[in-house]
């Protein structure tokens, strides 16, 4: 499937494209967020952190705000990509709240010329703006042993008046042509109706993340679901992203897929336990390397000569790989991060666009930027 499992990580070299984001969270018309955005910054994170081998092909303007382990492409010509998400103060009595997002400024989209002249063994499509072209993705399928994508680079459209986010149906989207040469699609139980999953896990395996329930496989043969590591949640943000880059870390290290899965599921847990783009401290790191490690060995013996179906079957010995991490993320010593957005450092995004700045008030406690529902266009799904 995507590597041999005798194929040593540090040979592993993978592309990840979408560009970084200037994120402004707003509830009241008063901002209480500011902070980078962009899936490419939570899976870099992710990869980085576990010595997974990547290049990172970004957009950004010469206003971009903050500094990154992968230097992005500036346009000088054109403003990062910025997004505000506008909260209601309501609650459906579980804490979620309705959101409206909106693409304020666009940097650009991400040309096939902008793509390294190179092969690599996995590729990731990961915009949330609409900067990934549907001849973007080929071209990542040209270079790419597997490529994943996370529908969000697919299906987000734009109003044309004040950029507000809608979701189209993949197969109106312009992408659907490319569904069976992708690897693997991930999705939010939200956007998966705008998928069509039946259709889709015919061509690919489809993830479905559905927050503190787990998530759920789908292939051509079957479908499995995937148990999850509760945990405090903070912050909501990324943590779909930082699943997928968990996800294809495990692929990567020669996990089987739904050992990968649980390492997608263990990163998107300490995302929400922190604020922004988590920090993952070198003692848990190592301690997740090494149960990956060890988990990698247990199981060659019974796939090094089997096919690739293997690969979707819970190996002996998942549901102590799955205690094992859980162990591996009791040792981190951070404490809770306090809720609350300290604005001193942040860019004067805000207050040029005329917003009410931050006031003191403890950040919200809402569902992810790029996980939760956004209205469709009608006709279109």
């Amino acid at each position: 499937m995507l590597v041999e499992q005798k194929q040593p990580n540090m040979g592993r070299r993978g592309l990840v494209v979408g560009n970084y984001c200037h994120d402004v969270l707003i509830r009241n018309d008063v901002v209480v967020g500011e902070t980078l955005g962009g899936a490419a910054s939570f899976i870099s994170n992710v990869l980085d952190g576990l010595s997974i081998r990547c290049d990172l092909v970004s957009k950004v303007g010469s206003d971009f705000a903050y500094s990154v382990a992968h230097p992005p492409i500036v346009v000088p010509t054109s403003p990062t990509t910025l997004f505000h998400a506008f909260f209601d103060s309501g609650s459906d009595g579980e804490g979620a709240c309705d959101r409206v997002l909106k693409r304020v400024r666009f940097c650009g989209a991400i040309e096939p010329s902008d793509l390294p002249e190179s092969r690599f063994n996995f590729g990731m499509a990961v915009g949330v703006a609409g900067e990934i072209l549907p001849e973007t993705l080929e071209r990542m399928l040209d270079i790419c042993e597997v490529v994943f994508v996370d529908i969000q680079a697919l299906i987000r459209v734009f109003d044309s008046s004040d950029g507000t986010v809608r979701l189209v149906g993949l197969k109106g989207s312009g992408f659907f042509h490319l569904l069976p040469r992708i690897g693997f699609l991930k999705a939010s139980a939200e956007e998966a109706p705008y998928v069509d999953v039946e259709e889709a896990r015919k061509w690919c395996c489809v993830l479905i993340t559905n927050g503190k329930e787990g998530c759920t496989l789908y292939w051509k043969d079957g479908e499995m679901q995937i148990s999850p590591f509760p945990t405090v949640q903070i912050d909501p943000t990324g943590a779909g992203d930082s699943f997928l880059g968990g996800f294809v870390a495990g692929l990567v290290q020669g996990l089987a897929v739904p050992d990968a899965a649980l390492l997608g599921n263990l990163f998107g847990s300490m995302t929400v336990g922190q604020i922004g783009l988590p920090k993952f401290e070198l003692r848990l790191l190592q301690r997740v390397k090494d149960e990956v490690q060890r988990r990698k060995m247990q199981s060659i013996s019974c796939c090094e000569d089997s096919n690739d179906d293997i690969k979707f079957v819970k190996p002996a010995g998942h549901q102590q790989f799955h205690s094992s991490l859980a162990a591996a993320k009791l040792t981190s010593t951070a404490p809770l991060q306090e809720c609350q957005w300290d604005l001193r450092n942040s860019p004067p995004r805000a207050e040029e666009q005329g917003i009410p700045q931050y006031t003191g008030q403890q950040k919200l406690l809402l569902n992810p930027v790029y996980e939760e529902p956004i209205q469709s266009v009608e006709g279109t799904q």
